[in-house]
């Protein structure tokens, strides 16, 4: 019964693995990645003195550090206030509508974000009627960040909760009625004894996201950027599409992809590290 599965990830993640030679070589499809000159760290360093290194770089950063920030927490929460609820049917109403925008294609969502933003779009129709002027949404810098991080949180959040809920649901009820007892309220309960039973589920999660950070979804930045806005949504994975797939620069792109996939698990890593000393959770 693994077999298959195994045979997937071997065949599609670990054997396109020696593709990273070409991170070192001057790729040439005609002499093949064995056949292409070394060049060593040459396109390292060609991305390391680009101009355009650091203006992808922070925004990546910062766009995995708002995202950490804001899309994180929000299932933790989501699934607390769906364990408080006391009815089962509206609590399962609810949990499927939460879930419903997770399986909306991406394109389909870009595609809602592009009509709902519009200059007559409902979001521009509401500040109208209250007297404001239209905002171009999609054409303004400063609103990508707000627009990409909220969508994500909108079509993640009631998915995400789904783990936290399997892992409340092995939470002894006995639990909630010592503390009911010694005179605890909801509140009381959540802090102590919802918490702490999901928190190595939390921290194990964190982790993942942690090493996560500097992978943003390429495909929603690919769909709702534009030239206007790249001083704020061009990100590591757009640029190496413009410049690898666009530009045919194979081996300079695989240079870019190999650095950060390498300072993601020096990240994934030191979080581990960290997670072990202070809680005594990790992954390894």
């Amino acid at each position: 019964m693994v077999l298959p599965g195994f045979l997937t990830v071997l065949i599609f993640n670990y054997f396109p693995m020696y593709g990273i030679l070409i991170a070192f070589k001057d790729f040439s499809a005609a002499q093949g990645i064995w056949g292409s000159d070394w060049v060593g760290l040459k396109y390292f360093k060609t991305f390391f003195n680009d101009p355009m290194a650091l203006r992808v770089l922070k925004n990546t950063l910062l766009l995995g550090l708002y995202s950490l920030l804001w899309s994180f927490p929000a299932p933790i929460v989501l699934a607390l206030l769906f364990n408080e609820l006391k009815s089962k049917r509206f609590k399962k109403f609810v949990q499927t509508v939460s879930y419903f925008p997770h399986f909306i294609s991406i394109v389909i969502v870009a595609g809602l974000i592009t009509m709902y933003t519009a200059r007559e779009g409902i979001f521009n129709r509401i500040i109208t009627f209250f007297g404001g002027e239209p905002i171009m949404f999609l054409l303004e810098s400063d609103w990508f960040r707000t627009i990409f991080i909220t969508s994500g949180i909108w079509q993640g959040v009631g998915f995400g909760c789904i783990i936290y809920l399997a892992a409340m649901s092995g939470i002894d009820t006995t639990l909630y009625d010592v503390a009911e007892i010694d005179g605890a309220g909801r509140w009381k309960k959540v802090v102590h004894v919802t918490w702490p039973s999901i928190k190595p589920t939390t921290i194990i999660l964190l982790i993942f996201a942690m090493g996560g950070i500097l992978g943003t979804d390429f495909q929603k930045v690919i769909l709702l950027y534009n030239p206007q806005t790249y001083e704020v949504a061009d990100v590591i994975d757009s640029y190496v599409y413009r410049q690898g797939i666009l530009g045919a620069q194979y081996s300079y792109t695989t240079a870019i992809g190999l650095f950060m996939s390498v300072i993601s698990f020096f990240i994934l890593y030191i979080t581990n590290w960290i997670s072990r000393k202070v809680s005594e959770t990790s992954l390894f």
